[in-house]
């Protein structure tokens, strides 16, 4: 059986710098069609956004405008 050497460091069929599927497809234009991302790799990315999402949600819009009336120019700090 021939050994494919992978460069894709994030493929799921990574082994060891090897590919391990038991079948590829390969497009001279696009490369290996059999690449496939490490679900836990993708889960992280989603819970990041998940989480961005819910502080952008959680910000006060009114709280920025009430900081927005304060006259802050006239005080000395």
């Amino acid at each position: 059986m021939p050994r494919i050497k992978c460069f894709y460091e994030d493929c799921i069929h990574l082994e060891n710098g090897l590919c391990g599927a038991a079948l590829i497809e390969l497009d001279p234009d696009d490369g290996c069609l059999t690449f496939s991302d490490d679900p836990a790799d993708l889960e992280a990315v989603a819970e990041v956004e998940e989480v961005e999402e819910e502080v952008e949600d959680s910000w006060d819009d009114e709280g920025f405008e009430e900081l927005e009336d304060l006259d802050l120019e006239d005080e000395d700090y």
